[in-house]
């Protein structure tokens, strides 16, 4: 069953947001006489039940590190008779698409719940709860979060459906989650596994080759075209031997830009192999999500 991000600014309430949703979810089930809900269990996963130290946020390689370990406590317990709650930032567009995939490599629907509290709030909550003594982020690491964080878009694959709280609802919409996740008599729409998306060991020879050497000739496709004309935007660039065009966004992408993503889709893809011939397909789709999102 569905696996629930949760995602928002640092202490913007996601957990307490994940805990009315685990409340209702719980009491669902409870009250439901369909066999395929009953044998539901919800898991919460978070870092603080992961035993991470906000501090981890503080440096790049422990960060990494911390994201690891969060992706596999949800992958541990991740499969059609759970309902896991991923309690986290969840603030990079990378790491939600990687978790998305997780999701459709064990059939199973995925959803993000996008907790909409302000930035100016959300930095008010913070600094009572530092003076507190209660936990909280130091206030360097609460500002690098907030300047990373990659806000949700419905419009992408892997953040639809997409449901957004505003920090002065009581609850998030807990039963719309319920349909579209479960279903109300536990039938929620299949959901299959496809090239893109399913995760298996690279074995291909020269996977890794040809994974650097494709993202590579896509890239410079981009560039040739940019230098041909110049300042322009919102264009659609075709690329060699690929089934579909690159859209470009209305304000072009800088090289920078093009590098980072580039770089997200083989992270992604480096430890489990897409087929050689489909890299260039599935980079140029991964491109246009991103210039759409």
């Amino acid at each position: 069953m569905p696996l629930i991000l949760i995602s928002g600014y640092p202490s913007s309430g996601k957990t307490f947001r994940s805990l009315q949703l685990i409340d209702f979810f719980n009491r669902k089930i409870t009250e439901s006489d369909e066999p395929k809900v009953k044998r539901l269990k919800v898991h919460h996963i978070d870092d603080s039940s992961l035993g991470l130290s906000r501090d981890v946020y503080a440096a790049s390689k422990p960060e990494k590190d911390a994201r690891a370990t969060f992706s596999s406590a949800i992958k541990r317990v991740l499969n059609r008779d759970a309902i896991v709650v991923a309690d986290g930032m969840n603030y990079i567009k990378g790491f939600r698409y990687q978790l998305y995939c997780e999701a459709k490599a064990v059939e199973t629907p995925n959803c993000v719940v996008h907790v909409g509290t302000p930035i100016d709030k959300c930095r008010e909550l913070n600094d009572e709860v530092l003076k507190a003594g209660a936990g909280g982020y130091e206030s360097e690491i609460f500002e690098n979060l907030v300047f990373r964080y990659e806000e949700p878009n419905g419009m992408s694959r892997w953040d639809a459906p997409l449901f957004t709280v505003p920090c002065d609802d009581a609850k998030p919409p807990c039963e719309a989650i319920w349909e579209a996740m479960v279903g109300s008599d536990g039938r929620a729409k299949v959901v299959r596994p496809n090239a893109a998306t399913v995760l298996k060991p690279a074995s291909e020879q020269n996977y890794l080759y040809e994974l650097d050497k494709t993202t590579s000739d896509v890239l410079a496709a981009i560039k040739t075209w940019q230098q041909d004309h110049p300042g322009e935007g919102g264009a659609e660039v075709k690329v060699s031997d690929a089934k579909q065009s690159i859209i470009l966004p209305t304000t072009a992408p800088s090289l920078p830009q093009l590098q980072r993503l580039r770089r997200q889709f083989i992270g992604l893809n480096r430890q489990h192999s897409l087929s050689k011939s489909r890299i260039r397909d599935l980079f140029v789709d991964y491109l246009n999500d991103a210039f759409q999102s």
